[in-house]
């Protein structure tokens, strides 16, 4: 059993947790500060610290690391066989990659050297990848280009969203950090190096990628709507007020009528729009200020939207 101290912040970061609480000495957390979090702007915890609150484990909560040597001194005093990471929103510096002797150990949501970076999850689905899962990794200066210890694939659904596969990718993540750890702290796990000819970069997602551009092909567009839910969210503009799309679904070019990019027809009495290749049917939108509907609930409501055009 060995003395862990765990970074995380969100739902993603929580299995872990939860599985190194079963198996060893979580001897202290350490999370982003709480913060304002839906319309209403309230104050809430992350989900690392609720779990931490409610198993009573040690918390601190500094806004960077790399500024408060305090949260430093007192990471030193928990004194950890090895620090656990998964999504802890901050990059480490070397000065507490050297505090366990063991070493910093990240749970990525990616199969390195793909998907470098905070948005692996998204990138995989924008990018329509097949495959995706998770890689353990040693944490160095660099971004996410640490020697890696275990790595599994998890296959990608049609239908998968960043919110249905995040969970499935925390769960695998929980179980190879648990299987990672025995060997490596004994010294019989190997780190491979990454290949760095294969890397590829996954920067955070910004409202904007949230744009719909009708020039785009539709299969294109529609990764693009699974891959921003929950967040930053797929939308588009008609008559000057926004138009979410959260759920949509591509037809192939010549299976529906023909459409300009952007103009808006009907398909089988649902909403679709056309793009630079394909219609995108529009299953579920909501409009600014209005409830969430289906596309065909929305034409018989707004049939002046047929033949216009979404910017």
């Amino acid at each position: 059993m060995a003395r862990i101290v765990f970074m995380g912040t969100p739902a993603f970061a929580v299995p872990a947790l939860c599985a190194l609480m079963r198996e060893h000495t979580v001897t202290g957390v350490v999370t982003q500060p709480d913060r304002p979090v839906g319309r209403g702007r309230q104050v809430q915890p992350s989900p690392i610290t609720q779990v931490a609150r409610e198993h009573r484990l040690p918390l601190i909560q500094p806004a960077s690391l790399r500024k408060d040597p305090v949260a430093v001194e007192q990471l030193r005093a928990w004194a950890p066989d090895v620090i656990a990471v998964a999504a802890f929103g901050q990059i480490l510096r070397r000065e507490v990659l050297d505090i366990p002797p063991h070493g910093c150990l990240n749970v990525h949501a990616s199969l390195l050297p793909r998907w470098r970076g905070a948005a692996p999850i998204n990138h995989a689905i924008l990018a329509g990848d097949d495959v995706t899962g998770v890689s353990i990794m040693q944490i160095r200066p660099g971004l996410d280009d640490g020697p890696v210890l275990l790595s599994a694939s998890l296959p990608i659904g049609p239908d998968d969203t960043t919110a249905t596969l995040g969970p499935r990718l925390a769960e695998l993540g929980a179980e190879l950090l648990l299987a990672a750890l025995p060997g490596w702290l004994a010294g019989t796990l190997r780190a491979l190096p990454q290949d760095e000819s294969r890397v590829t970069l996954a920067p955070p997602l910004e409202k904007e990628h949230g744009r719909l551009d009708w020039s785009r092909p539709a299969a294109a567009l529609e990764r693009q709507v699974r891959a921003c839910d929950p967040w930053p969210g797929t939308f588009t503009t008609w008559q000057g007020r926004v138009l979410k799309v959260l759920r949509a679904s591509p037809v192939l070019s010549g299976a529906g009528p023909a459409a300009a990019p952007g103009e808006v027809v009907a398909l089988d009495r649902d909403l679709a729009v056309g793009t630079g290749d394909g219609l995108l049917r529009l299953e579920q939108v909501q409009l600014e200020g209005k409830r969430t509907v289906s596309g065909a609930e929305f034409v018989r409501g707004y049939q002046h939207i047929l033949g216009s055009r979404l910017e």
